[in-house]
């Protein structure tokens, strides 16, 4: 459904030095500094998939996604979204995708986003019959029925964010951008939203991208992740073998009877695991996973142990790994 080969978007930046004298020179001399926001990424993503797509702010996430929207030209290589070229923008294109942003709002604020989603039927051009029984499932599925006659002005964000969906989704697309839709939301509510895009994308087998700063939503929806940094595509596979990739350890966490010292516990962990942190009661361990039983049953044998557990990092800090990693391996 979407086929990206060697894309690439760059801009031109002018540059100048502060004060009055530069600014009269830049009149003259402008100096200019190319900003490679996409840099050569490749990647496949097939019907019904729900994919993760990370980085930091700046790496050419939203970038990536404009073009592959037809919101940005791209300078160089191929992009295919639903087998149509997206910057040609054929109405054909647009009737298969959506892009929802979290920060974004389509619905108008002074009416009830019913009134909304009737726009969006002209729009799209959506036949009565498949409008009443879309609409229908969507209002089920995010318990909107005391919600969508309201003004949008009185809505909670997260009744908003339940109708910015539904509003996005009315028409059916096949492929469906989602750009942080869960910002903002509270716990509960973002757990209802992880519900509902994985129900869509199984009911109308729908290709999903989506970007979230919540490792929450990646873990919950997405077996397979998309690294970019700095505009390179830095990882492509899955999230198991990216934590084994970058967060080959684990963690122990002890909490001690009876106080030891440091250089006892460096002994018992010798050549198993490295000491990360102690201080009594508390120690911290890391140890590759392939050891992590070994080393538990012996620091239960040798030590006064009251509670022991294993802990695997969190994506924040494998995502961060993966990030470090491919910078200094392009630099």
């Amino acid at each position: 459904m979407i086929e990206v080969r060697q894309l690439s978007k760059y801009y031109q930046v002018h540059e100048r030095e502060p004060g009055f004298m530069a600014s009269l020179k830049s009149l003259f001399h402008r100096k200019f500094r190319t900003v490679k926001a996409v840099d050569d990424i490749s990647f496949s993503i097939p019907e019904g998939e729900i994919v993760a797509f990370l980085g930091p702010n700046g790496a050419g996430k939203t970038t990536t996604m404009k073009v592959l929207t037809g919101l940005l030209h791209p300078s160089g290589g191929e992009v295919k979204v639903g087998g149509f070229v997206p910057f040609q923008q054929k109405k054909e294109f647009k009737k298969q995708i959506s892009l929802v942003m979290g920060q974004k709002s389509q619905l108008i604020w002074d009416i009830p986003a019913a009134e909304t989603f009737l726009v969006n039927k002209v729009i799209y051009e959506i036949p009565d019959r498949e409008y009443e029984e879309t609409l229908g499932d969507l209002v089920q599925l995010l318990q909107l029925e005391e919600v969508i006659r309201k003004p949008v002005r009185q809505l909670s964000l997260g009744e908003r964010m339940k109708c910015e969906l539904a509003a996005a989704l009315l028409h059916r697309p096949r492929i469906v951008f989602l750009d942080e839709p869960t910002i903002g939301l509270d716990v509960n509510m973002q757990e209802v939203m992880r519900r509902f895009i994985q129900d869509y994308s199984r009911k109308y087998k729908a290709t999903i991208l989506l970007t979230s700063h919540y490792m929450a939503d990646v873990t919950a929806l997405c077996e397979r992740v998309l690294v970019i940094g700095k505009g390179r595509l830095l990882y492509d596979g899955a999230i198991s073998q990216l934590v084994d990739k970058y967060a080959p350890n684990k963690r122990i966490r002890l909490q001690l009877a009876e106080r030891v010292k440091e250089s006892e516990l460096i002994d018992v962990s010798q050549g198993l695991g490295m000491l990360f942190h102690y201080e009594f009661p508390n120690v911290e361990l890391d140890v590759p996973r392939e050891q992590v039983s070994e080393l538990s049953a012996r620091l239960l044998t040798r030590l006064t142990v009251l509670d022991l557990t294993i802990e695997d990092p969190s994506m924040e800090s494998v995502i961060a790994q993966a990030f470090e990693a491919g910078t200094e391996g392009g630099s």
